[in-house]
């Protein structure tokens, strides 16, 4: 179908502002517009309580925030990681998309600022996220909530990080995970797919910015085909987490995050996928201007309520 009308308004809106396109920007600028691009305008969503705290990561502390919803505990957890190209991103940003879930999902959030690109490459990022997930499950409780009903979840970086701590549990022997919430995740180093060919430019995320955001953050070709850089290459995907997988129809990581999804499907994990027509990459954060937006996250609060039993 045609673009959706709000994302088309949206786009047309950044364009007047005179922003340059996301390949265009420094990776200095790139930090700052991101904050910019996804702050809901007014007051915040109203939660429970809002800490910050400072938690374990790989080889150091990170700051971290924690979202609690109203009501009476133990609630169940989401470890949820940020996008912005493994090279930008931080709490500032996803405190509007963080405050969403806690309300839709009834969940606590913890939200953690892991290492960035080109500064920490790769693996620096999902090392840092699986500590901090080890760190909320052996704390969840301190934190009013509830270690048997954990997830992860992330959008695109996020994303690809969330799939990624959800192998790295796998794979050394925990925490248990409940469920993985993949918003348009990044699963491969691939450029050519069709997602790409035809929405390369002109939908905010473009080819070139994620080309770059690869050689910030995985400079060498040969990592990159590590599962742990491209979950889509992981050689056997069963025994991970349920997932819901949302993809956006003008997006050029479409294809790969809908590839992750078959394949968990055909290992035999229990996969929910939903593709929105019409919308663009990031348009899970930017519920205040695309109701699209607001729906994938009712999508997300109702699918991650089911998985935790709630």
């Amino acid at each position: 179908m045609p673009l959706d009308p709000q994302a088309r308004a949206f786009l047309d809106q950044l364009a007047a502002s005179g922003a340059p396109p996301l390949h265009a920007l420094s990776v200095a600028q790139a930090r700052e517009i991101i904050v910019m691009l996804f702050a809901a305008p007014g007051e915040p969503e109203p939660v429970g309580a809002v800490a910050e705290r400072t938690i374990p990561g790989a080889a150091g502390g990170l700051r971290a925030r924690v979202y609690t919803p109203r009501g009476t505990g133990p609630f169940p957890v989401l470890v949820y990681c940020h996008g912005g190209g493994w090279v930008f991103g931080n709490l500032e940003a996803y405190d509007a998309t963080c405050r969403a879930l806690t309300n839709a999902a009834g969940c606590i959030v913890v939200a953690m600022e892991y290492r960035l690109a080109p500064e920490h490459r790769f693996p620096a990022a999902p090392e840092d996220c699986y500590a901090a997930t080890k760190w909320v499950a052996a704390n969840a409780a301190a934190l009013g909530g509830d270690p048997r009903r954990l997830a992860v979840g992330g959008d695109s970086a996020g994303g690809n990080l969330a799939t990624v701590v959800a192998l790295m549990a796998r794979e050394r022997g925990g925490p248990a995970l409940r469920f993985q919430l993949l918003v348009y995740p990044v699963t491969d180093h691939e450029f050519e797919t069709p997602s790409y060919r035809d929405n390369a430019d002109g939908y905010l995320l473009t080819r070139q910015a994620m080309i770059n955001f690869w050689d910030h953050y995985v400079p060498a070709p040969d990592a990159r085909r590590h599962p742990h850089a491209s979950p889509l290459r992981v050689p056997e995907p069963s025994g991970l987490p349920p997932a819901f997988v949302i993809t956006a129809e003008f997006d050029p990581l479409r294809d790969e995050g809908e590839a992750y999804a078959s394949r968990l499907r055909g290992a035999g994990v229990e996969v929910a996928q939903k593709r929105y027509p019409g919308m663009i990459h990031g348009f899970f954060s930017l519920g205040h201007a695309l109701e699209q937006g607001k729906q994938a996250m009712r999508d997300s609060g109702a699918a991650l309520r089911a998985a935790f039993g709630a």
